[in-house]
């Protein structure tokens, strides 16, 4: 196979942190490289400066045996090359077809020319086997379905090398397995793949070679066929990584509780007559698949939704419905879904949203006046207690990684000891590290007595962690069953709906 791109000696900074150091890295025709690190390790950066987001310091980027000019998207795009962001950036409010052709057209043009570009669309769309409709608005769209719309974007563009940033991280399992089969076929039509990912199952399966960064460094080369799971996580760390384990102790009072609550968004039912209570020292885990009620449920819990039916209780006081600065005074923690939009400002700096949730409690406000010495060296010990990765108190958020935002995000929550912590999705997007030190805190926070409500898709990561169990379907709750009884058929079943063959009262 011929070699289609080439990074020569790449390094790059960000002031005095070296984001990427002197990288050098080829992709070869109809090939899948997974590009495997820890957060932080310098992937996406070195993928911003193979698309020309990024112009690097040192070295050069070859496409098709052509040297790219830095930092020049266009230029990269008529090279062909493609790029998925993990986080995606299509217009809400217009069609597919418009996402898809937005941009590829002279501004200057007359009249745009629709139908061939539909007709193109559905082309791609039948030869890649990525089905959409055309005229669907994206906002109406599943995850699964906008992440087709962005591949489709780039493939509408002649893309023949495709860079995917953390392409499922917002995939429930099904939908993962279905782009990998896609990303198979695409590459048997000629297309080479790149993608980045910390999940060492997905790349064990669906990569022919795995390049693995550590501190913008390659460390090794692999094939599936040659490593492990254990080794590649080994690589990425530097050390052997293993999993706390939740051990069995007593338990408290009832913390939280919901009595048969209903929740309406946008004017829909999206929970209906929910019931749980989650004890003291307890993980209460919410599995389900996507789409079933988590979002509604998240909202609820962090005070952004009021019950419109039923009772939410702290320690015997009712709280639903009295918005989330009532939430964080009676000491709930929120660790939010979509750490970016929800989680924090992105053009602020680390210590600024190291203390956004209480910034107004005497700790870090005096008269209306910000303490500012205090609120950096606060930042200064969440960053260095929850390793957060090239972050400094004073540089913006947004240059972090997603999971270095992830992991002070956590800080931010577990350093106000909250009695109460709803943890939703806390490890989505994190490297098999950043995971094993996540897990940890949260079971600490157990031994210390906080009430956790574990909303995850990720069952190894619930049955782990919980205490208890409950499925969330069509905006309903099962009734609990104990960790120690969640074996995988219990556990398909429940998220299937199917409850009275397990003798749960639906």
């Amino acid at each position: 196979m011929s070699t289609v791109l080439r990074l020569d000696r790449i390094t790059k900074r960000f002031g005095g942190v070296t984001a990427n150091d002197d990288v050098t890295l080829k992709l070869k025709e109809g090939e899948i490289l997974a590009l495997l690190g820890e957060n932080g390790a310098g992937k996406t950066t070195l993928m911003n400066i193979l698309f020309g987001h990024y112009a690097a310091d040192e070295g050069t980027v070859k496409v098709f045996g052509k040297t790219l000019p830095p930092g020049r998207p266009r230029a990269a795009i008529k090279a062909g090359v493609g790029m998925v962001h993990q986080h995606f950036t299509l217009a809400g409010n217009l069609s597919v077809l418009d996402n898809v052709m937005l941009g590829s057209e002279p501004l200057l043009r007359a009249k745009s020319r629709c139908e061939e570009g539909r007709a193109r669309l559905l082309a791609l769309s039948e030869q890649f086997g990525l089905t959409v409709d055309p005229d669907a608005r994206v906002l109406g769209l599943s995850i699964g379905e906008r992440q087709r719309v962005e591949i489709l974007k780039a493939l509408y563009r002649d893309a023949r090398i495709l860079i995917l940033d953390e392409p499922t991280a917002v995939l429930a399992r099904p939908e993962a397995h279905r782009l990998f089969d896609t990303l198979r076929s695409m590459t048997r039509q000629g297309l080479s793949i790149i993608f980045i990912s910390h999940k060492l199952n997905e790349v064990m399966a669906a990569s022919d070679r795995i390049t693995i960064l550590r501190e913008g460094r390659i460390m090794a080369e692999r094939t599936p066929t040659e490593t492990s799971s254990d080794e590649l996580a080994e690589l990425m760390v530097g050390c052997r990584v293993t999993r706390p384990k939740r051990e069995a102790h007593a338990i408290g009072p009832p913390r939280l509780v919901a009595e048969d609550v209903t929740v309406h968004l946008d004017g829909k039912p999206m929970l209906k007559g929910v019931s749980f209570t989650v004890h003291a020292g307890e993980i209460l885990g919410i599995v389900g698949v996507s789409g079933n009620g988590q979002v509604a449920l998240g909202a609820l819990l962090s005070g952004v939704a009021a019950p419109e039916t039923g009772r939410l209780t702290l320690e015997g006081r009712e709280i639903g419905g009295q918005g989330p600065r009532a939430f964080i005074a009676e000491g709930v923690g929120r660790i939010p879904e979509d750490r970016h939009a929800e989680g924090v400002v992105g053009e602020l700096s680390v210590w600024e949203n190291g203390v956004l949730e209480h910034l107004a409690t005497p700790e870090f406000s005096t008269h209306g006046f910000v303490r500012r010495g205090v609120a950096r060296c606060h930042a200064a010990d969440l960053i260095k207690r929850f390793d957060v990765r090239g972050a400094t108190p004073e540089m913006r958020i947004r240059l972090l990684s997603g999971g270095n935002i992830q992991k002070l995000i956590l800080g931010r929550v577990l350093a106000a000891a909250p009695k109460v912590i709803i943890a939703n999705q806390p490890t989505r997007g994190l490297d098999e590290g950043a995971i094993a030190a996540v897990h940890g805190e949260l079971l600490s926070a157990r031994e210390a007595g906080a009430a956790t409500i574990l909303i995850s898709e990720d069952l190894e990561e619930a049955v782990g962690l919980s205490d208890r169990l409950q499925a969330i379907v069509g905006g309903r709750l099962s009734q609990p069953v104990a960790a120690e009884r969640a074996d995988s058929r219990r556990l398909g079943l429940m998220m299937a709906g199917v409850w009275e063959e397990l003798g749960d009262a639906a």
